[in-house]
């Protein structure tokens, strides 16, 4: 699993025109998926989301999560996050679980991003065309992989 996480003061995301979800304060989660990608990939891309230290303090230091902010989720599927741009100029999507897949794993992510929060956390609508507005804090924007794991 691969997401980008952007501390924003204020995201939505609409359908057709319509508001699907919106936060204030706190993070926008875009998360692609993979096949190969596990409860575990889930379990620790969650975990870290949730504790990330990117909110200032009362110091103005990166030192707070969103937790400790007590601030919203706005979680994204987005499969161009699993693009392979090695080769010529357009981008290759074979990477990114289908629909059937990867559906069940970003719907059972948002559960774990919510019971981690101990709050309900928005979300988009998954392969909808979307569009997304927001206003990134800092900027403050981080990629993480699943995959990745360095301690």
């Amino acid at each position: 699993m691969r997401s980008v996480i952007q501390r924003v003061k204020y995201a939505r995301v609409e359908v057709d025109k319509k508001i699907v979800g919106e936060i204030k304060t706190g993070l926008l989660v875009f998360v692609g998926i993979e096949d190969s990608d596990t409860e575990e990939d889930e379990n620790y891309l969650a975990q870290k989301i949730v504790n990330l230290r990117i909110f200032n303090d009362q110091q103005n230091v990166m030192n707070l999560s969103v937790l400790d902010i007590d601030g919203e989720i706005l979680c994204i599927s987005q499969f161009t996050l699993m693009a392979i741009t090695q080769k010529g100029n357009r981008p290759s999507y074979i990477r990114a679980s289908k629909g059937l897949i990867a559906m069940p794993i970003y719907e059972d992510f948002c559960k774990k991003l919510s019971e981690l929060l101990k709050k309900e956390i928005k979300k988009g609508i998954f392969g909808a065309d979307m569009q997304i507005m927001l206003q990134n804090d800092g900027p403050t924007t981080i990629w993480m992989d699943s995959k990745s794991k360095s301690y």
